[in-house]
């Protein structure tokens, strides 16, 4: 199956991007989720002298949820759709968030507020071209005990689910990106969920790349086997030999 990547996935958001917040709003369970997500970061003192990365933010839905969450962190927002990270600055954001134009890949060596105690990273990994490469930067940009919260489509692995998907897909969302003029996006998001880890897999991606501590726990609701946040922690201590 043939997925959108890179800068046509980047141009098809920003041309999806004066329409995005009213399609995700039809799912119910899409700004709970993501909140209940950026929650089991359990960052303490409501973030408190923290610096937290959404990564892939949108038009701001997983920054604001990440606001509520922990609303004293000082939170750096990364897309690389310059149309969505133009929606997402049209909306009221206090101070301590700040919003750049970059792929996760170029992040590593360009943040000035790296390193970060923790990341939060929203329907971003079945998007990228290598996703170890980015779970890489991720790694390099958490400082040690660092926590990183993936929140994102990742089938169960049962057929129950898969035929869930594609039958959402089929009579609701691909008909909505169509309606909008987005059918290709929509039809990436398909493709995409069916084509990515399933959520065992990814979790092992996670420990391959240098997570040792790693959770996968549900969401509620229809997307229950379809979307999950997995949890993870980097090494309190860099590893020996590696980088710090």
């Amino acid at each position: 199956m043939t997925l959108l990547r890179d800068q046509d996935l980047a141009r098809a958001f920003d041309h999806a991007s004066h329409t995005y917040d009213r399609l995700t709003a039809v799912n119910p369970g899409h700004r709970t989720d993501l909140l209940r997500s950026a929650r089991r970061l359990r960052l303490p003192r409501g973030g408190e002298g923290l610096r937290v990365l959404d990564l892939g933010c949108g038009t701001g839905a997983s920054t604001r949820a990440l606001l509520r969450a922990a609303p004293h962190a000082r939170i750096t927002a990364v897309d690389a759709s310059a149309g969505m990270l133009e929606r997402a600055l049209t909306k009221p954001w206090p101070s301590t968030v700040r919003f750049v134009h970059l792929t996760a890949e170029e992040l590593p060596g360009a943040d000035e507020d790296a390193p970060y105690d923790a990341v939060f990273a929203a329907y971003l990994f079945r998007n990228v071209t290598e996703p170890d490469a980015v779970l890489g930067a991720v790694r390099a940009l958490l400082g040690p005990g660092g926590r990183l919260a993936v929140h994102d489509y990742s089938l169960s692995g049962s057929f129950v689910h898969r035929a869930l998907w594609n039958a959402v897909c089929r009579g609701v969302i691909i008909p909505a990106g169509t309606l909008t003029g987005d059918r290709e996006l929509y039809r990436h998001l398909r493709r995409s969920v069916l084509a990515f880890d399933t959520a065992p897999a990814f979790a092992a991606r996670l420990t391959r790349a240098g997570f040792p501590f790693v959770r996968v726990l549900p969401v509620g609701g229809w997307q229950t086997g379809i979307v999950h946040t997995f949890l993870a922690g980097a090494p309190s201590r860099p590893e020996k030999g590696g980088s710090s």
